[in-house]
């Protein structure tokens, strides 16, 4: 009996301990729901003066957004998120190039809006961009000639993928601080963020970009 009456202790603390983990994984929001872009708007580079359709930049095939690149812009979400885990991939379609993901996005639409930009770009994947926006990030990695330009972590691998293959962001967020993960590799971080909310935004930026499976997990 004294056995029995360990062993079912033991199962519910178990279960109190998985349950806030559950609880986070239950609450999982997809910002994309693989067949258009409902929840998101977008945005084009006004200097095109209305001559390309939002349409011709970005759609949804196969279950994938696919973004042309040009001309400059990008989707935004109609909400604001803080304090979350923001998961998404990504892959070049014909060639490397550039785009980002825009984060605590506010303020008017413009190229580009205040924010602080986690970097797609082939081969710089991972750097953290500052629009107009104030984050604490190491001096020993900062652009001495683009101040506002910091350089991801050096790892003792390959941060990005091949050509074609799917890569995968992990932006935590959380309170004043935030973290960048690529491909299960921690490559930047900062803290003192002037804000701890806003909206999403990825970049049209030059090369045909595709992105899929973007979710965001609330977090405490």
């Amino acid at each position: 009996m004294r056995g029995l009456l360990l062993l079912t202790c033991l199962l519910a603390l178990v279960c109190l301990t998985l349950a806030p983990v559950r609880a986070e994984e239950d609450s999982a929001i997809a910002l994309f729901n693989g067949k258009d872009l409902t929840g998101w708007k977008t945005f084009i580079d006004p200097r095109d003066k209305g001559k390309t359709k939002p349409e011709d930049i970005w759609s949804v095939v196969d279950g994938t957004i696919v973004c042309k690149g040009q001309p400059a812009g990008y989707i935004i979400t109609e909400k604001e998120y803080g304090n979350y885990i923001l998961e998404l991939e990504w892959k070049w379609a014909n060639k490397p190039g550039n785009s980002g993901v825009l984060l605590h996005v506010s303020g008017p639409d413009k190229i580009w809006p205040k924010s602080w930009e986690a970097q797609l770009m082939a081969n710089n994947a991972g750097d953290i961009w500052l629009i107009d926006y104030k984050l604490d990030v190491d001096s020993a990695r900062q652009d001495k000639r683009i101040p506002r330009h910091f350089f991801r972590m050096k790892t003792n691998a390959p941060v990005e993928k091949k050509l074609g293959e799917w890569n995968k962001y992990r932006i935590t967020c959380k309170g004043d601080t935030v973290k960048l993960e690529i491909n299960g590799m921690l490559v930047n971080e900062g803290t003192a963020a002037e804000s701890t909310k806003g909206k999403i935004a990825l970049q049209s930026e030059g090369a045909e970009i595709h992105f899929r499976n973007i979710k965001l997990t609330p977090i405490r």
